[in-house]
């Protein structure tokens, strides 16, 4: 280089150095108040004039910062002394080139209050200066260090000590400060950490030696703890960001943020962001922390996550200032950046004809991107060759694979071979460059043996209602769709819901086997459905549908559909009815319909206001409150119609809304009709009440009593005392007497027995004793009776052998026995007891032979025997019996065996 050029050079670079200073002063001056409070804005450094320059500033003065534009601002409350306040401001630009500019506050004398002249002078004394005190923190030992030596002008007059007092004398942090009490000397007796007391501010009071009193005012003093670079910057909030993948050169991942203890706004805590790794696809602003993406090819399919290391130091990210490093996780999000592609060009597949609704085939797909997502997922559009709808695509969920269904059947003769185009798609949309890839699917119809066709499918016929039977509406036959020919086809009916038509077997002939009616339930709309069944001689079948128009004929009347009606009495007005009529034949047979009188109208009503279905019948005269019978005649558009009875009842109506007419003789005859039923239902009621005492009372067991016929069952008198004829019997031991009677207990109050006869007057019989006597076979008892005016006497009675006796004093023998009405009342009264009780019962009264023993027998009287088995007592006495008793017991028991 030339020596022109090298001092051109130079010029150049002295003049740039000049204007960059010039463009940043080098003082201020500002007034303030003596007492400024936080925030108090101060003055600007002024860098308008230095272009797009970037500076960044910083203070000496630990009570002011300086915001980014340059606007000086104080941190606390700070008192400025009547000399002024002086303390620097730094500017840095992005070259590392820094200006000091000098700040000097100043403040004018604040207004003193007048004052009040007395004659006497008296000195004002002056405020006592504190001085500034600034300590660094953590300062090393030894301690205590000297600080600074307070002073106040009334130590010129008087002889004065100090005192201090508040935070860090004798308030937290206690004993740090102290004061040399005479000197005015303050010192400190430990370091003091800036983060943890910035600042201490304590009052220091001067006293007089001799009074105590106060000399001075209070002075508040401000102790500054100077900051140090004692703290690394740490980090802040969570570490983890995401970024699509293929994003734009410049694009924000996200900040890092970190944060630094030490005295803010100060190179101290001026951090500086750097990373460490994963600098080819990263880059980080160093002052901001912002991560941004440096290229713009990120892939998630490559790469999914990136591990980058960050530094943070303060300083400024000078070589001595205080780091910590961290590891921030950058994650590549997933876009459709990657197309489904299948496995092969082109797949093959069979499918038997008429078969649908089938799986035919599974097609993979391979999709790069995230799974799951709708960038992963596929759907399948047939984009060719499925122009008839044989097919359709859907996608298994769970492999991403298309799924090829046929739905409808294919037929081998109309096409073998069906050549199908596939697209495979994503639900999110392609980003990039590039299309959606496609395939083909080969597919083949396999022919099998088919049942016959009906040509067509659907056979349209139309035929007239009501042709007779046997007519032929047409024929419908199928052919073997391989053969094409209709041979061996026979032809069956499978559905003819009205029995209308049959088919014949060999031709396929329709015809009528029964009358056709249009106006049928089975017909809709005219028309009426049958299908046809074809079977080849293989068996398999066929189904064809004949579809029958049925065209109308004139063969129904019009009808009136409510024949009755109810006519209201209005008072000055001539009733109407509106009557409607409807023909079950359609167009030109049917409406709209003319409406006449018919014969015996007799005057009394007219026809107005027809409007073709419908007409007003109205009164023509006023009509008492009758039923009426009004002809009517309604016609078709064809002339074609019938007279019908109109059944009108003309009332006085207790409500008369169209349609529910109800006619007050009605409305009482229900009223009456209720009351009626009510009626009834208690008749009802009343009737099941006597059914169940009847129950009742026939389940009820009557009550019975005993009677003792003392007679043994005879009933012929005998006047023989003693033995009468010998009977030709086997031996045979005296009979008992008879067995008590049961009557039944509306028999109460009358004798019994053999007393019947005799005692016709008694009310009431009670048998008290009853001594049975067997010596030489005779028998007695005794009865007790009252009579009815309420006397009480005894009647005895016996009998030897055959022989009977009774008590003269109560009634002779003769007047017993020889009366026919004594045997006419005891014969009732058995037959009764014969009737009541069971069949069998009646053997016990008949008459047996028994062989006479003679008189003094060895042998005792059974009776006993019979007394102690109904006691139900002990039997051992049949032990101590003779030998006879033990002839009789085995002629007894022969006997009953031979029975069994």
């Amino acid at each position: 280089m030339s020596p022109g050029a090298l001092l051109h050079t130079t010029l150049i670079y002295v003049v740039l150095i000049q204007w960059a200073q010039c463009c940043v002063p080098s003082t201020i001056q500002a007034q303030v108040p003596v007492e400024v409070q936080a925030g108090y804005v101060v003055s600007k450094v002024n860098v308008g004039d230095c272009g797009r320059k970037t500076f960044y500033f910083s203070t000496c003065d630990p009570d002011f910062t300086v915001l980014p534009d340059g606007t000086i601002v104080t941190v606390r409350l700070t008192r400025v002394t009547p000399e002024g306040k002086s303390f620097c401001v730094y500017a840095q630009d992005q070259r590392h080139h820094r200006w000091k500019v000098d700040v000097t506050l100043t403040h004018t004398e604040e207004p003193q209050p007048p004052q009040h002249k007395t004659g006497v002078l008296r000195r004002f004394r002056r405020r006592w200066s504190p001085p500034p005190i600034y300590i660094q923190e953590n300062a090393p030992p030894p301690y205590p260090k000297d600080l600074e030596q307070i002073g106040s002008d009334s130590s010129q007059n008087q002889s004065v000590y100090y005192r201090i007092s508040g935070p860090g004398v004798n308030m937290h942090p206690v004993g740090v400060l102290s004061c040399e009490d005479l000197s005015g000397m303050l010192r400190i007796h430990r370091p003091l950490d800036r983060e943890e007391f910035p600042q201490l501010i304590f009052t220091a009071r001067v006293y007089n030696k001799f009074t105590h009193k106060e000399t001075d005012l209070p002075l508040p003093i401000t102790v500054h703890i100077e900051d140090v670079n004692d703290n690394a910057p740490e980090f802040v909030g969570s570490l983890l960001y995401t970024v699509e993948e293929n994003s734009k050169t410049g694009t924000v991942v996200g900040q890092i943020n970190a944060t630094d203890m030490d005295e803010p706004n100060t190179s101290h805590t001026k951090i500086r962001y750097i990373l460490l790794s994963g600098t080819e696809y990263f880059s980080i602003h160093s002052f901001s922390g912002v991560i941004s993406t440096k290229l713009p090819t990120l892939d998630r399919e490559i790469q999914e996550k990136h591990l980058v290391t960050v530094e943070i130091r303060d300083m400024g990210g000078a070589s001595n200032g205080l780091f910590n490093t961290a590891t921030a996780t950058i994650s590549v999000t997933d876009v459709n950046d990657n197309a489904p592609t299948f496995s092969q060009t082109t797949y093959q597949t069979r499918v038997e004809e008429n078969k649908a609704d089938i799986l035919v085939l599974r097609i993979p797909v391979d999709d790069k991107d995230l799974k799951g997502t709708p960038n992963w997922k596929a759907i399948f559009k047939i984009v060719k060759g499925n122009e008839k709808g044989y097919f359709k695509v859907n996608t298994d969920p769970e492999t991403n694979e298309g799924l090829l269904y046929v739905i409808k059947p294919m037929d081998h003769e109309e096409g073998g071979h069906l050549l199908l185009e596939l697209e495979a798609e994503n639900e999110a949309p392609l980003v990039g460059r590039g299309g959606w890839n496609k395939a083909s699917v080969e597919v083949t119809v396999v022919d099998e043996d088919e049942g016959p066709v009906f040509s067509p499918p659907i056979l349209t016929l139309r035929v007239q209602e009501n042709v007779p039977n046997g007519t032929l509406i047409g024929t419908y036959t199928a052919v073997d769709p391989e053969t094409k020919d209709g041979k061996g086809i026979k032809y069956y009916e499978e559905t003819d819901p009205a029995f209308w038509i049959s088919v014949d077997e060999n031709t396929g002939h329709l015809k009528t086997t029964n009358i056709i009616d249009r106006e049928s339930k089975f017909v809709s709309n005219g028309m009426y459905n049958i299908t046809v069944r074809a079977i080849d001689t293989s068996k398999k079948r066929g189904i064809g549908t004949v579809l029958i128009i049925i065209d109308d004929v004139n063969d129904n009347n019009p009808v009136i559909t409510v024949p009755d009606h109810t006519l209201c009495e209005k008072e000055g007005e001539l009733g109407s009815i509106t009557l409607y009529a409807e023909d079950a034949d359609a167009k030109p047979y049917g409406g709209p319909f003319t409406f006449e009188l018919g014969e015996g109208a007799d005057g009394k009503w007219k026809l107005k206001d027809a409007k073709g279905y419908s007409v007003v019948l109205q009164q023509a005269v006023a009509l008492p409150s009758d039923n009426y019978k009004v002809p009517v005649v309604v016609k078709d558009l064809q002339g074609v119609g019938s007279e019908q009875v109109v059944n009108v009842r003309v009332c006085e109506c207790v409500r008369s809304t169209p349609g529910e007419e109800e006619c007050v003789a009605l409305k009482r005859s229900a009223a009456l009709g209720s009351w009626g039923v009510l009626a009834m239902l208690l008749a009802l009621l009343l009737l099941l009440l006597l059914v169940l005492l009847f129950a009742f009372i026939c389940s009820t067991e009557k009550e019975k009593i005993y009677m003792d016929d003392g007679s043994g069952g005879m009933l012929l008198k005998s006047n023989t005392e003693a033995p009468g004829e010998e009977v030709k019997a086997d031996p045979f031991l005296m009979v008992c007497p008879s067995p008590v009677e049961a009557v039944d207990a509306q028999s109460k109050g009358q004798g019994t027995g053999l007393g019947v006869g005799l005692g016709g007057g008694l009310e009431q019989e009670a048998l008290n004793q009853q001594n049975m006597y067997q010596e030489n076979a005779f028998q007695t008892s005794t009865r007790e009776y009252m009579t009815t005016d309420g006397q009480t006497n005894y009647y005895s009675s016996g009998h030897y052998g055959q022989g009977f006796y009774g008590d003269a004093g109560y009634v002779s023998y003769s007047e017993a026995f020889d009366t026919w009405r004594t045997n006419e009342l005891y014969l009732d009264k058995k037959l009764m007891y014969f009737c009541e009780e069971e069949d069998g019962r009646y053997a016990d009264d008949l008459l047996k032979d028994y062989g006479y023993e003679g008189e003094g027998s060895s042998v005792g009287s059974l009776d006993c025997c019979s007394q102690m088995a109904a006691e139900e007592d002990s039997m051992d006495f049949l032990d101590s019996l003779g030998p006879k008793f033990r002839l009789l017991a085995n002629a007894c028991t022969r006997t009953s065996q031979e029975e069994e």
